[in-house]
């Protein structure tokens, strides 16, 4: 009778402790996040625990790129190139990328004048001359975007002679001695626009001259 109370009793506690174990595991595993001991020990994360450190050192990392970038510059290509007009080039480039990206020269261009290797800066002036055309100093004048020095920075057609109107880039000696003989002809000249009036000037090469010449 005792040993089969005993047995009893054995059975029926192990149904009871038995769930209650279980329930003991599982709250231990909820309520006791990982990595944590009882004894207070530092466990490093996966996560970076400095995060400021990160955010700083990526801050400094977009600054530096923003530095190292290459400041822009614009230039004005003019002449016998396929696309002339104002481009944006990057601070470093040389002249015959900015003729690249005029679309390169057109086949009657005579580029044996320009410098290829030139470093381009903000503002320059390009200008591709055709094969035959009169371009005095245009290293030294159109290209860099300055002309002679003058007293206002322009040449009095009306006033100059043959060597000054020699100075306008692009006038060469056929072309000053056309402007005398139109003046010894003709009088003097109402305008800057009627400098189209003299033999072999036309419109494009008006354009050219406009900015460096006054009648005043």
């Amino acid at each position: 009778m005792n040993v089969l109370f005993r047995s009893f009793v054995s059975a029926k506690w192990r149904k009871i402790l038995t769930p209650i174990a279980a329930i003991a595991v599982l709250s231990a595993f909820l309520f006791f996040p990982k990595g944590q001991t009882d004894n207070n020990t530092f466990v490093m994360s996966e996560q970076n625990p400095f995060p400021e450190l990160i955010e700083e050192d990526s801050v400094e990392e977009v600054e530096d790129s923003i530095q190292l970038a290459p400041a822009l510059i614009v230039v004005d290509v003019k002449g016998a190139v396929r696309h002339p007009g104002v481009y944006s080039m990057q601070d470093g480039d040389r002249l015959i990328d900015a003729i690249n990206a005029a679309g390169g020269y057109l086949p009657q261009a005579d580029s044996r004048m320009l410098n290829h290797a030139m470093k381009l800066t903000d503002e320059f002036v390009i200008y591709a001359p055709v094969e035959g055309e009169e371009m005095l100093d245009i290293l030294s004048t159109t290209i860099s975007g300055t002309s002679a020095p003058k007293d206002d920075g322009k040449v009095n057609i009306n006033t100059a002679d043959e060597k000054e109107l020699m100075t306008i880039p692009g006038v060469g000696p056929s072309k000053a001695a056309a402007i005398i003989q139109y003046r010894m002809d003709k009088g003097s000249f109402k305008s800057p626009e009627s400098l189209m009036e003299v033999s072999g000037i036309g419109q494009k090469t008006f354009e050219k001259l406009e900015s460096q010449i006054t009648v005043n």
